[in-house]
């Protein structure tokens, strides 16, 4: 995802810039047409506006690499309200993000005094800029309330089929859904190929969003559920 938004502003001739050090064959096969810079000191350097784009877990550690910039710090990572404001508390102009969609058309949701000026960057690009509001968090959200439904129903399908197949009635629970709620059957495989992808990404996420349900006092089950059913499905049991 990362590198599909950054393609976006490449679009617009802006130019983008990467750090390779300590990045892996793969990473640097994703930021080919980037600039690479060579470290995060250098990216943090060269640049006036940094967009973190990065599983939920490395936020943090993503943040602290370029400590110090003065720049606009954009953290679009799926991660509850109160983690973004702590990330971006570090920062003298901290943006924060939550995208919503796919790499091909994303929507970049977006809050913070800066706001505007980072959605005028993707201006007239295939990502939608959003602005919510001024206040940080508000982005950040936007992004996990909509992870919690179409993120947590899938685990959720994924958990009552292992239970039905423990109880050997697999097949007879496909059959009614056929029958009587024929569109899980596309979005069970959806989220089936979507776990085996990505699941290891979705553990943090599934973290991230049962903490904001905890902050307001509301039940955070749910979602601790979701990412014990993730963790599964990349073979992590607990």
């Amino acid at each position: 995802m990362g590198s599909a938004v950054a393609g976006q502003l490449l679009v617009r001739g802006i130019p983008v810039v990467w750090a390779s050090e300590a990045r892996s064959e793969a990473t640097a096969r994703r930021a080919a047409g980037f600039e690479d810079v060579g470290t995060a000191d250098a990216l943090a350097a060269r640049s006036d506006v940094i967009l973190s784009i990065c599983p939920p877990h490395a936020a943090n550690e993503v943040a602290g690499s370029v400590a110090g910039f003065e720049g606009i710090y954009v953290d679009a990572n799926a991660i509850a309200p109160a983690t973004a404001r702590d990330v971006l508390g570090a920062f003298v102009r901290g943006v924060d993000g939550g995208i919503v969609g796919g790499p091909s058309s994303p929507r970049l949701y977006l809050s913070g005094p800066d706001a505007p000026e980072v959605a005028r960057l993707f201006e007239g690009t295939g990502a939608d800029a959003v602005v919510v509001s001024a206040e940080i968090g508000t982005a950040s959200a936007v992004k996990i309330t909509y992870a919690a439904w179409s993120k947590g129903t899938a685990a959720m399908l994924l958990d009552i089929l292992e239970l039905a197949r423990a109880e050997g009635v697999e097949e007879a629970l496909l059959a009614e859904w056929e029958d009587s709620i024929p569109e899980l059957l596309p979005r069970l495989e959806s989220a089936r190929r979507s776990a085996e992808a990505k699941g290891w990404r979705w553990v943090g996420e599934m973290e991230e969003i049962a903490n904001a349900f905890a902050a307001h006092g509301l039940p955070d089950g749910f979602h601790r559920a979701a990412a014990e059913v993730f963790g599964w499905r990349q073979g992590v049991r607990s």
